[in-house]
């Protein structure tokens, strides 16, 4: 089964809603472990590279709480997916994100997101997925494609696998992928007040639509 690395990047939140469902319920939870050795791409005929940035790209993700959710997403990140001759097997993937760009509302939220109950800003500025190695297996429909990569966020570094849907064209690579994570593997562990409790669910949510560089 061919797959193709994307990234990835996560939060959670404390909001004041009035929803009560967990948005993370039902949606297939990724792959947690230990950091994957990368793989050094050998020499190819032709490169292709896609340049990810906010223009073609959207990183979101919506947390929970016991009376409600709030949705966020980060407005300042750079990255880029590079493919060895159109084989979607030697897919890398780099990707940098800018937590300070967190946005979600309200801004209190922003702000306490951005502190050291959850992610820690002015200690930990970046988060980083890679990769270069894939997965084998299949993934569960209707995704396409199993991606494997490592995820550094808060200063934690584990290996994250998620599924994708993902179409390659001469002139695009389109992908969209939609999964939840447990934010304490990465050490979000604040617990929300006594008697409205933040879920450890965080729904993922990716889509790219890139051209291929010249």
């Amino acid at each position: 089964m061919n797959r193709l690395p994307i990234f990835l990047a996560i939060a959670v939140l404390s909001a004041f809603a009035t929803g009560c469902a967990n948005p993370a319920k039902d949606a297939p939870k990724a792959i947690v472990g230990q950091p994957s050795a990368q793989v050094v791409q050998a020499p190819a005929s032709k490169v292709i590279t896609v340049n990810l940035d906010p223009t073609n790209t959207s990183i979101g993700f919506v947390g929970s709480k016991v009376t409600g959710n709030h949705e966020g997403s980060f407005s300042r990140f750079k990255g880029t997916l590079k493919i060895t001759d159109g084989k979607r097997d030697t897919a890398s993937t780099f990707i940098e994100i800018d937590m300070d760009s967190l946005v979600i509302e309200p801004e209190k939220l922003a702000e306490h997101l951005k502190s050291a109950d959850f992610f820690d800003v002015a200690t930990f500025p970046k988060a980083v997925y890679k990769s270069g190695s894939m997965l084998t297996g299949a993934p569960p429909a209707p995704a396409t494609d199993l991606v494997q990569g490592d995820l550094t966020l808060k200063g934690v570094n584990k290996g994250l696998s998620f599924p994708a849907t993902i179409m390659i064209t001469a002139s695009r690579v389109m992908a969209s992928a939609k999964f939840s994570i447990n934010r304490k593997d990465f050490g979000l562990v604040y617990p929300g007040m006594p008697d409205d409790l933040i879920r450890d669910e965080v729904l993922i949510k990716l889509k790219v639509d890139a051209p291929v560089n010249p």
